[in-house]
């Protein structure tokens, strides 16, 4: 699979410590890198089957439709996208006028990821987000209309009161997507929020409260046909996100553009320089400006059980079992009996999962496995 990270935003979210730019100087120079990263990196991918290619950001929808399919186009001269199944774009409300979304329905996009977070429009601005409630319901109607039908949205719980929260839930039931991707509202270090709640501007997030939405998200979504297939990720049957499923199962991935991360599915992952002239300098230079890291088996081991305990199926344990030192075995398998004998973790098979009850617990509950 293929990521290909856009680092640019129309205005900063209060929230975020993504890597991107506001200003759109940089984007032909910053294009034209990502397509000589294509020609210089084309030969690390041993499968050239790509099953998703995904354009993440930053916002890919502050592209035109023609560029994003040039590079869509580039990668076919390397890879094989006869039969890729998904090519997902991530878009903001704002972008999707139908001037953009009618060049884009004809084009091999066949999946949206809406960065709605919220309809409504007190907890927009309190997230800079650069889109009105408005603009929310209407991007998503726009998109059915031109024929777009594999549709997830972002939602942000935790920025408002529980009757906002449920009436989120509902609008988004009522506009018949099938695919919500949910994600509680975190206070990261040297962002505008952390700098409002230090200055007691806003009231920092209750984790309470949090919780509390939480579970009642997982309830009501399931009551509508929803399956909890991962702790942040909501889908009607046969939508699931094919790309992030792939993550978590921990496949090979080639990212693209600057702070993209790859990974070669076995030892090594790798990442770009988070640094917009930067990147493109070295690329022009016909190099790549990166950062590398050999995973040792311990290191393995606690990120099967990071990303695998945030499923609904888990973690493969009799993978794990046969294929790492029995020395580290004998130290995972202590940790896991004291998680199993509390209700902490359950084992079905040969995979080991968290009871959904104690999802919102699951990055305290994995990192007290990993060994250190």
């Amino acid at each position: 699979m293929i990521y290909i990270h856009i680092p640019f935003c129309k205005q900063k979210c209060s929230y975020c410590n993504f890597h991107f730019s506001t200003s759109l100087a940089l984007k032909d120079d910053m294009l034209k890198a990502i397509h000589q990263e294509i020609d210089l990196r084309h030969l690390e991918l041993e499968n050239k089957r790509i099953e998703t290619l995904y354009f993440g950001g930053g916002t890919p929808s502050l592209l035109k439709v023609d560029e994003i399919n040039r590079i869509i186009d580039h990668c076919a001269q390397y890879y094989d996208l006869s039969n890729t199944l998904e090519i997902t774009l991530e878009a903001n409300p704002d972008d999707l006028t139908s001037s953009f979304l009618r060049p884009l329905s004809k084009s091999p996009i066949n999946r949206l990821s809406i960065g709605t977070q919220s309809f409504y429009d007190t907890d927009l601005r309190l997230m800079n987000r650069a889109h009105t409630s408005g603009e929310a319901e209407d991007s998503i109607k726009r998109a059915q209309d031109f024929g777009f039908e594999n549709i997830s949205i972002d939602l942000i719980y935790g920025a408002s009161e529980m009757d906002i929260w449920k009436n989120n839930l509902n609008k988004a039931i009522k506009l018949g997507i099938p695919h919500i991707s949910s994600y509680a509202l975190t206070v990261e270090p040297k962002t505008a929020l952390a700098n409002w709640i230090e200055k007691k501007k806003v009231m920092a997030p209750n984790e309470e409260t949090q919780n509390e939405e939480f579970f009642y998200m997982s309830d009501f979504l399931h009551q509508n046909g929803f399956q909890h297939y991962e702790i942040s990720n909501f889908a009607k049957p046969g939508f699931l996100s094919r790309h992030n499923s792939a993550y978590w199962q921990g496949k090979a991935y080639l990212g693209l553009g600057p702070s993209a991360h790859s990974y070669n599915g076995k030892a090594i992952r790798s990442w770009n320089i988070a640094n917009n002239p930067l990147y493109i300098k070295s690329l022009a230079e016909g190099k790549r400006n990166f950062e590398e890291e050999i995973l040792s088996e311990k290191d393995q081991i606690n990120e099967l059980i990071m990303i695998g305990l945030r499923t609904l199926k888990g973690v493969n344990y009799q993978y794990i079992l046969q294929t790492f030192s029995e020395e580290l075995l004998i130290e995972l398998q202590s940790l896991i009996n004291e998680k199993l004998q509390n209700g902490f973790l359950i084992q079905e098979g040969d995979f080991l999962k968290i009871p959904q009850k104690h999802w919102f617990l699951s990055d305290g509950i994995a990192s007290d496995l990993f060994l250190l």
